[in-house]
């Protein structure tokens, strides 16, 4: 098996993703985000991939947590999709833009009510004294939208990842993995091979 080139990554990254959709035994969409501070220090964690298109790669937060703080300063991220059930990463470099509050509310009236009440219950990143005070905020919403739909709360949205580089990388035999490197250059993408 080898790297199937095509002259825009994101068909690649589609044909990826569906295939680790159909092999992958949990949560295909999850990516490792990375996102450094004004000060360059870095830190990471997993998040979904709710949406993507030749526009960027979309997830969702809470725009108060560490990584909304880190990306109001530097909206400069990094992806970093593993695979291990087909044995292949992608990894995906760029700028974030925060996404509109209508495809905000869209995508939040989506989601499991008590998912929705969550994100008003928790303030993301901020210190826990214990576990009743989050469970506590928790009734407390549940209580207050009892009866009518969850809104959206303000410090709840989306960013949109605007890719400059993209990495495929396949695992092969002996270490002589594949490794395809797109870059966008003057609104088109160039594509070369890396030594593994």
């Amino acid at each position: 098996m080898s790297i199937k080139q095509h002259h825009d990554p994101l068909f690649l990254f589609r044909d990826w993703l569906e295939e680790a959709i159909v092999h992958e035994p949990n949560d295909p969409s999850a990516a490792c985000l990375a996102t450094a501070d004004k000060n360059a220090i870095p830190s990471a964690r997993m998040i979904l991939l709710k949406h993507f298109d030749s526009e960027g790669f979309v997830f969702y937060t809470n725009t108060g947590s560490r990584k909304g703080d880190e990306l109001e300063v530097n909206p400069n991220a990094a992806l970093c999709f593993h695979w291990k059930s087909i044995r292949r990463q992608v990894r995906v470099e760029g700028s974030t833009a925060p996404i509109s509050s209508h495809a905000a509310d869209k995508y939040f009236r989506t989601r499991p009510r008590s998912a929705q009440i969550g994100a008003w219950a928790s303030t993301q990143s901020k210190i826990l004294p214990n576990r009743e005070a989050l469970e506590g905020r928790f009734l407390n919403y549940e209580t207050k939208f009892s009866g009518e739909d969850v809104s959206r709360p303000s410090h709840w949205s989306g960013y949109q990842l605007k890719a400059k580089r993209i990495e495929f990388w396949l695992n092969r035999d002996s270490r002589l993995h594949e490794r395809l490197s797109y870059q966008k250059k003057a609104g088109h993408w160039d594509s070369e091979w890396l030594f593994p």
